[in-house]
């Protein structure tokens, strides 16, 4: 047992495999987010906006549109820096 405790403490190289599960874990919790903000947005009124026809919910909306967009940008960037992350050798 000492022999193992010793090996154990000598070891300075950090557990990879749990840095892994982790970035797998979180990618795949951002993933469902991601999939849930893009649901959520309102497709607004198609070509009927730039035929000059007005929807006044796309107007009282459009704080909680602009956060969904921004949340969706922000979970974008965090899922492609992490699956950068896994895919460098180790």
């Amino acid at each position: 047992m000492e022999r193992f405790l010793e090996g154990r403490l000598a070891s300075t190289e950090p557990p990879r495999y749990n840095v892994v599960m982790i970035l797998f874990t979180l990618e795949i919790v951002i993933a469902i987010l991601l999939i849930a903000v893009i649901l959520m947005q309102v497709q607004g009124t198609g070509l009927s906006g730039s035929f000059g026809g007005t929807n006044e919910s796309f107007r009282s909306r459009r704080s909680i549109e602009k956060s969904l967009i921004y949340a969706t940008i922000v979970l974008a960037v965090l899922f492609a820096l992490i699956s950068l992350l896994l895919v460098i050798p180790r």
